[in-house]
């Protein structure tokens, strides 16, 4: 499996490439994230506040998401 870890403040992270989908579970949002590197098969669910250093590609998704939204009414 390659490493496409980085290291933020001291702390071992891996590197989102894409986000792919969204849901909410018990009120909280969860996004499911591609890492850079790796197979659809090690894609997860994760929530916000686990993204921070991925901040840009969520508000990226949100705003695609907000808009194919739009185009179905």
């Amino acid at each position: 499996m390659p490493s496409h870890d980085i290291i933020i403040e001291g702390e071992e992270e891996f590197e989102v490439e894409k986000i792919l989908n969204k849901r909410v579970v018990r009120g909280k949002e969860k996004f499911l994230v591609q890492w850079k590197g790796y197979t659809a098969e090690e894609d997860t669910w994760e929530n916000r506040e686990n993204l921070g250093n991925a901040k840009e590609l969520v508000e990226e998704f949100e705003r695609e998401y907000r808009e194919e939204a739009e185009e179905l009414r």
